[in-house]
């Protein structure tokens, strides 16, 4: 998941607190702040702090110590540290989250923040006019280190561009506007850019047999989803169903757009690029939202239902694989038809189609893996 990063460092506190306020509410990570005003961060809400690093005051509350790191003049030896570089290093071999700030002016400080960016653990780029060859360059030439590059923007234009450079992106973008519009329009394109599409394909139903009872599982979420959402959900790793939200209305229960009834307890839901069992969600697990479409979005979970349902089998071929899913027997319970319009399990029959995932690897601790594995 790509970083939000708020910089309030600057104005008087009020500015600063409608600054980080509307990055919170818009889901930022971090803020970067003066050492002074963090009491005040505090109050606001739960969020991680950065702050540049002082000798003499040390941010000892901050999440992230930060260092503005200068680069020796033409005339220093080049192999030669810098006494904030080697402070650096000092507190990160002592346990400390440390980050380098680095102003891009011209080749040699792009090398000098190539250099630092394999100690640190963010590397925060002001990269002025030079938008793109500077981090193209930083993102290859860091690419094996374990580092996240973050750099400031001041749109969302500027946001969209730094998070396609080379396909990958930096890891991360540094907000420095004072505009609570644009603020929340850069967050929501950053936490939106993390979230690959996935591609669907029609299955045609060949099994829908009632079973006994089961355990079954209700995802709800801190989220509200709409017509052609829901969850991907399988008895296999290698196909996986779109179960659909409870957005619907219905003459007996009342519309729970919230809500998905995922299927038996042992079924994989697709969170991510890994699988989680239906079993092990908890409140504030990060779950995955997908449309008809295959597009995808964040979501979180608020709370998890198991309880004892009859239960029904269906099995679908799709790309000359037979996949099956364990769902709870009920009008409520509904699969996505190609046209993104759902359909319930009670009304489903052999021959429909509905949306599936498939993929080719198996899993592995929910982890893909290139080996043979057998599900039935």
């Amino acid at each position: 998941m790509k970083n939000v990063w708020i910089k309030a460092a600057e104005g008087d506190w009020n500015t600063k607190r409608n600054q980080i306020t509307a990055a919170m509410e818009s889901g930022a990570d971090f803020v970067f702040a003066d050492a002074a005003d963090l009491p005040e961060i505090k109050q606001l809400g739960k969020i991680k702090t950065a702050c540049f690093f002082s000798g003499e005051k040390t941010p000892e509350d901050a999440d992230v110590w930060v260092w503005n790191i200068p680069i020796l003049a033409e005339s220093d030896d080049e192999k030669a540290e810098t006494a904030e570089l080697k402070q650096m290093k000092e507190m990160k071999a002592a346990g400390k989250t440390v980050a380098a700030y680095v102003d891009i002016q011209n080749k040699k400080t792009e090398l000098f923040a190539a250099a630092v960016g394999k100690t640190a653990d963010y590397l925060i780029i002001s990269a002025g006019d030079w938008r793109i060859i500077p981090l193209e360059n930083l993102i290859a030439a860091l690419e094996k280190y374990d580092v996240e590059i973050i750099t400031d923007v001041r749109t969302d234009e500027e946001a969209q561009t730094a998070l396609q450079i080379l396909e990958k992106g930096v890891d991360g973008v540094l907000i420095e506007s004072n505009d609570m519009s644009e603020i929340k329009k850069i967050a929501n394109t950053v936490k939106m850019s993390g979230c690959a599409a996935e591609a669907l394909v029609p299955a045609r139903i060949v099994t829908v047999r009632p079973l006994g009872m089961g355990d079954r599982v209700c995802v709800d979420t801190c989220n509200l989803m709409t017509p052609g959402e829901g969850m991907l959900i399988g008895s296999q790793s290698a196909g996986l169903f779109l179960i659909h939200s409870e957005v619907d209305d219905s003459p007996y229960v009342a519309s729970r757009p919230f809500r998905v009834n995922a299927g038996a307890v042992y079924s994989y839901m697709k969170v991510n690029d890994i699988t989680r069992y239906l079993s092990e969600l908890k409140a504030g697990d990060d779950l995955t939202i997908v449309g008809a479409d295959g597009k995808t979005r964040p979501g979180i979970v608020g709370r998890v239902k198991i309880e004892s349902r009859p239960m029904m089998l269906l099995e679908a071929e799709a790309e000359g694989k037979v996949l099956k899913v364990i769902l709870q027997n009920a009008e409520t319970v509904k699969l996505v038809r190609p046209d993104g319009k759902s359909v319930s399990v009670t009304q489903i029959k052999d021959g429909d189609e509905v949306l599936v995932k498939i993929e080719e690897a198996g899993r592995h601790f929910g982890m893909q893996v290139t080996e043979k594995i057998i599900e039935n």
